[in-house]
């Protein structure tokens, strides 16, 4: 079995997610993993939907997303 390699953007420059989306499709990674954390089920907050979505628009390679969320009617 082949491992997959799936970075997360949460180890990212915020300030440059597009620059650090773009070196992940330029990398030998497999997909773009994603944390989504509410401040409610875990003390972390990380992104939201617009953000997910900007990384989506970017990422050249499939989005691989962690929902570490109280529920999910929340986020919809």
């Amino acid at each position: 079995m082949t491992p997959i390699i799936a970075p997360s953007v949460l180890a990212s420059d915020f300030a440059n997610l597009q620059r650090e989306v773009e070196m992940l499709n330029a990398s030998q990674a497999d997909w773009v993993h994603i944390d989504i954390m509410d401040g409610v089920f875990v003390p972390n907050l990380s992104m939201g939907l617009p953000v997910v979505e900007a990384i989506h628009r970017h990422a050249k390679k499939p989005l691989s997303l962690h929902s570490i969320i109280l529920t999910a009617e929340l986020t919809t």
